[in-house]
């Protein structure tokens, strides 16, 4: 495919690996022997464990607020080593690399999105494609280039499927549960239902009494459940995954 012209040397990662163990690490390892002088960005490494498609809908959310011309390794794949297929995307100026399981299809729902299909690498290990395919893959965008053997598709998992934004996509660690939709999306005089309760707005934390629950729009413009100096998803029973309705407030 030759040259990616435009590409700035920022590779940012975004997985469900957690901090502990040698996975991290690695992905640094490799993309640091290839483009030493590259910035590398730790986003986050607690996506939503197994959960491709919630993840992907949370890094749909993310990605207004990254650089543009940055690349994303984004690696939530619990079919590793399976038949499933491997992407190069590029969105609104941004690129990403990851697996074709539903992680990136909601970022290429975009009417300028763009996507290529990464080939089998021959040698990798296949419980770990994030060392072998897909940090290599990114070092190479880096650079300017498209990794070696990659074609332009127009098809790729979920391409066609519903959004599916209605649900819990993120429980952080004061159990506050974000959900994929965005809050300027509910209709007026409607208020989201979780575990059976209709829950307030506020526009911030202390807006309510300790122990309360409500919704509020979070700093990435979605719907995110919480409780005043508490955990919601403790308070409410919530995982990730949940359902999301909406009733009259």
């Amino acid at each position: 495919m030759g040259e990616c012209h435009g590409v700035t040397a920022m590779i940012l990662l975004y997985t469900d690996f957690g901090l502990e163990g040698p996975y991290v690490g690695l992905l640094h390892r490799v993309i640091a022997g290839r483009v030493a002088a590259t910035p590398i960005v730790d986003l986050m490494h607690d996506a939503p464990r197994f959960r491709p498609r919630e993840a992907g809908l949370l890094l749909d959310a993310l990605a207004p607020g990254l650089p543009r011309r940055c690349i994303v390794v984004a690696v939530v794949d619990p079919g590793v080593g399976s038949s499933r297929e491997a992407l190069v995307a590029r969105v609104a100026d941004r690129w990403y690399v990851g697996p074709d399981n539903g992680l990136l299809a909601p970022l290429l729902r975009g009417d300028d999105a763009r996507a290529w299909r990464l080939p089998a690498v021959g040698g990798a290990s296949p419980s770990f494609h994030g060392r072998d395919v897909f940090a290599p893959a990114a070092a190479s965008l880096a650079v300017g280039r498209f990794p070696a053997g990659v074609r332009a598709v127009d098809d790729w998992v979920d391409r066609d499927g519903p959004a599916g934004e209605d649900r819990v996509v993120y429980i952080d660690g004061f159990g506050n549960a974000m959900t994929g939709r965005r809050a300027d999306s509910i209709p007026p005089g409607r208020a989201p239902v979780l575990a059976g309760q209709a829950l307030p707005r506020a526009r911030t934390f202390s807006d309510r009494e300790v122990g309360e629950a409500f919704w509020y729009e979070n700093a990435f413009g979605l719907i995110e459940i919480a409780v005043n100096q508490g955990s919601a998803a403790a308070a409410l029973g919530l995982a990730v995954g949940d359902p999301v309705t909406f009733a009259a407030e």
